[in-house]
C-alpha cells in the first residue's frame, strides 16, 4: 500500500497536540459559562445564497454534491465558513423558542477553500461569543462582549494578545464631517493599508474614490492614530472634524477601551486602532481585531463586532455584537513550532502491571478502585516483565506504574521518573496534583496564571 500523504489545509494533531486544543477549547468554554453563555451547536450546511450574503467570494465556499453520478444533485447547499452566518439563521428559525437577549458562545469547525498557509486552513475550529437581541440592542454588550473575549484569553496558555478596537460611526461620522458622500469607499480603501503602502492608498482614495488631496490625507491622518488609552479622543479632536456621528463613535469607543482595561494584564494588552475597519459591511458600531504578541505574521487571530441588521425576518430585526477567535489559527501554528506541547499523549497517570493472565481480574480490581476516585487509569494490555511494563508506560508518559501484591503482599506504586517505590493503598492513595492530568506546556503555559479564574500575580 502506497504511504499516505497528508492533505494541505486539514490539520490533523497527535494526541499530545489535540490535548493543548482541548484545554484551550475547554478554558474559552468555562469563561464564556461563567458569563451566562449558552452553547449551541448549528449544521455544517447552508444554503448557498444565504452563505452568499455574508460578503464571502464565491470561490471561498465548498459546494456539497453527489459523488454517485458526479452531478450536481439541485440542493444548493455549501458548508458554513465561518460561525456567524450560520448563528444569524439559527437566531431567525428559533426566535420564539428564545429568550432575548440571547447570549450564545460556539466552538465548531467551519470550512473556506483559501490557499493553505501557516494559520490559515481549509477545515478550521473557531470559538464565537455573540449577544442578540430584538429590535433594539443595548451599548453595554458592546462593552461586555469584548470583556469576556479578553478575560477569556487570558485564562488560557497561549501567548500574549493585543486586542485592537474602532467603532464604525466613528469613522463614517469623520467621512460624512468632510463630506464625503459614499464612506464605504473610503473604509474598503482604508483597509488595504496593511496590505499596501500608505502611498498607494492615498492613490486609490483621490483617483478612485473621487477625494481631493487634503481630504485623503485627513482620513490617512485618521487611520494613523493609536492609543492604549482615551487619549485617542482628543488626537481625532485637533484634525477638525466634525459630525454628531463622529461624536458617537468617540464615546462608544472611548467606554469599550475603558471596560476592557479591567479584564487585562501584563498577558493582554487593548488599544484604539483607528484603522481598523473590519472588511464586511455589516457591521456598524464597535469593531475588533486580536493579535498575537510575537505572531504577527499570522495577522489577525480573531475579530468581530457590533451588527445592527444582519438577521431579520422582515417584521423584526436581531442586532449584534460578536467576537470570533481563531482556534485552529492561532494553536496548530504554536504547536508546529514547538511553543505549546502536552506534557503526554495519554491521559492515564497510573499503568497497573499484570503479573499474569491468571492475576489479570486482580489488577483490574486495582485499576478500577483508583478509577472510582477519578484517578486516570490503564491496565497493561499483556503480562510482560515488569521492566517491559515500566519501559511501556515510559513510552506512553505514564509517570507511575502500579504493582498488586501477590500471596498477601500489600501493593506498592512506583514513580517511574525517579525510580522511588512505596507501598500504597488504591483507596487512599493519589498522584501529586500535577500528574493527574496531562499539562499544558510552553513559553506562556507555566505563567502565573490561575487557569481557573484567570487571575494573574502582577
Amino acid at each position: 500500500m502506497p504511504k499516505v500523504a497528508p492533505l494541505s489545509g486539514f490539520p490533523e494533531l497527535l494526541p499530545a497536540d489535540r490535548y493543548v486544543e482541548r484545554s484551550i477549547i475547554d478554558q474559552l468554554a468555562r469563561t464564556f459559562e461563567l458569563h451566562g453563555f449558552a452553547n449551541i451547536e448549528t449544521r455544517v450546511v447552508e444554503p448557498l445564497d444565504r452563505l452568499a450574503k455574508g460578503g464571502e467570494i464565491d470561490k471561498e465556499i465548498y459546494v456539497l454534491r453527489r459523488l454517485q453520478g458526479g452531478e450536481d444533485d439541485g440542493t444548493g447547499l455549501g458548508m458554513h465558513y465561518d460561525l456567524t452566518v450560520p448563528f444569524a439563521r439559527y437566531v431567525l428559525e428559533n426566535a420564539g423558542r428564545l429568550e432575548f437577549p440571547f447570549r450564545r458562545y460556539q466552538i465548531q469547525k467551519a470550512w473556506r477553500g483559501e490557499r493553505p498557509q501557516e494559520g490559515r486552513f481549509r477545515e478550521f475550529t473557531q470559538a464565537d461569543i455573540d449577544v442578540v437581541d430584538k429590535n433594539e440592542l443595548s451599548f453595554h454588550h458592546e462593552i461586555e462582549v469584548a470583556a469576556v473575549m479578553a478575560e477569556a484569553l487570558v485564562a488560557t496558555p497561549l501567548p500574549p494578545m493585543n486586542m485592537q478596537l474602532n467603532n464604525r460611526k466613528l469613522i463614517e461620522g469623520f467621512y460624512r464631517g468632510l463630506g464625503i458622500p459614499d464612506p464605504s469607499a473610503v473604509m474598503r480603501a482604508v483597509d488595504k493599508l496593511d496590505k499596501t503602502s500608505i502611498g498607494a492608498v492615498e492613490e486609490a482614495l483621490v483617483q478612485e474614490v473621487g477625494l481631493s488631496a487634503a481630504d485623503a490625507r485627513k482620513c490617512l491622518d485618521l487611520a494613523a492614530i493609536r492609543a492604549a488609552d482615551v487619549s485617542f479622543v482628543d488626537d481625532v479632536r485637533r484634525l477638525g472634524v466634525e459630525h454628531p456621528l463622529l461624536d458617537t463613535g468617540l464615546e462608544e469607543l472611548a467606554a469599550v477601551l475603558d471596560g476592557c482595561l479591567a479584564s487585562t494584564g501584563r498577558r493582554f494588552t487593548v488599544e484604539a486602532n483607528l484603522r481598523i475597519a473590519r472588511g464586511l459591511d455589516y457591521y456598524t458600531g464597535t469593531v475588533v481585531e486580536i493579535f498575537m504578541s510575537g505572531y504577527e505574521s499570522l495577522k489577525s487571530v480573531g475579530g468581530g463586532g457590533r451588527y445592527d441588521a444582519l438577521a431579520s425576518d422582515g417584521s423584526t430585526t436581531y442586532p449584534g455584537v460578536g467576537i470570533s477567535f481563531g482556534i485552529s489559527r492561532s494553536v496548530v501554528p504554536l504547536l508546529a513550532r514547538g511553543v505549546l506541547s502536552g506534557s503526554r499523549p495519554v491521559p492515564s497517570a497510573v499503568l497497573v502491571a499484570v503479573a499474569d493472565e491468571k492475576s489479570r481480574s486482580v489488577s483490574r480490581r486495582a485499576a478500577d478502585r483508583l478509577r472510582v476516585r477519578g484517578i486516570p487509569t490503564e491496565l497493561a494490555a499483556r503480562p510482560q516483565k515488569y521492566g517491559r511494563q515500566i519501559r511501556y508506560a515510559e513510552r506512553r508518559g505514564i509517570p507511575f506504574v502500579w504493582f498488586p501484591g501477590a500471596g498477601g503482599a500489600p501493593d506498592e506504586v512506583k514513580d517511574i521518573r525517579s525510580g522511588e517505590q512505596v507501598v500504597a493503598d488504591a483507596d487512599e492513595w493519589s498522584p501529586p496534583a500535577p500528574d493527574l492530568a496531562p499539562r499544558v506546556v510552553g513559553e506562556d503555559a507555566d505563567s502565573s496564571t490561575d487557569r481557573r479564574t484567570g487571575k494573574e500575580d502582577r
